[in-house]
């Protein structure tokens, strides 16, 4: 029997996509055309405020989200069609939709109230410590507007962003600047590590 072969997604990853869970095939999705980068299987061209992510259902063991949930708007009007789309919601269903049964999404994003979340004039969409339960068991308080996914949180914290992955747990040595960093109110960032819940996962009744 041959061996599964462990794929990831990296969201808005520029020419540089990232392989935070280190999979044997890395992807990428970006607004900009014509990219590509050295081991990366293949990056699409994709506005994911308006469009899907361009790949299959339940493709992806992984997902990532660096500096990118931000820039995603919370809603947005269609005047002709007198309809309100929410964008944001839209994507967390995107993301729900391409991972597997038990697959994960790592997002690092600014968050509230730190200044960062703020300061870049095309952050459009600034989380907080409770936003997560708008995609998350039990509250799944998105469904409220069209969020059909659902994820159960593995972890979330807030950091000072360095490298590619915040591990869930941390050795010493970044344990105590994590310390540090939260003494001096450099924790700017918030991590989601959050896995995707879909039928084939529950017990049969």
């Amino acid at each position: 029997m041959s061996e599964v072969v462990r794929r990831h997604l990296d969201l808005g990853c520029g020419s540089k996509p990232r392989n935070p869970y280190n999979c044997a095939e890395l992807y990428g999705v970006d607004i900009r055309e014509d990219l590509s980068a050295s081991g990366v299987v293949r990056i699409m061209a994709a506005n994911l405020s308006l469009q899907p992510i361009p790949f299959a259902d339940n493709y992806f063991d992984s997902l990532s989200a660096y500096d990118f949930l931000e820039h995603v708007p919370r809603a947005a009007l269609d005047y002709a069609a007198g309809i309100t789309h929410f964008p944001f919601v839209e994507l967390m269903n995107e993301v729900w939709r391409v991972l597997r049964p038990g697959g994960v999404f790592y997002a690092v994003t600014p968050a509230y109230p730190h200044e960062k979340a703020f300061r870049d004039p095309t952050h459009v969409n600034v989380l907080a410590a409770k936003s997560h339960r708008y995609f998350t068991t039990p509250h799944l308080l998105g469904n409220m507007y069209g969020f059909s996914g659902e994820f159960q949180l593995i972890r979330q914290n807030r950091v000072n962003p360095r490298g590619d992955y915040e591990p869930r747990h941390p050795g010493p040595a970044r344990h105590l600047r994590r310390l540090l960093d939260g003494m001096l109110g450099q924790r700017s960032h918030l991590v989601w590590e959050m896995q995707a819940v879909k039928p084939a996962m529950h017990s049969p009744v």
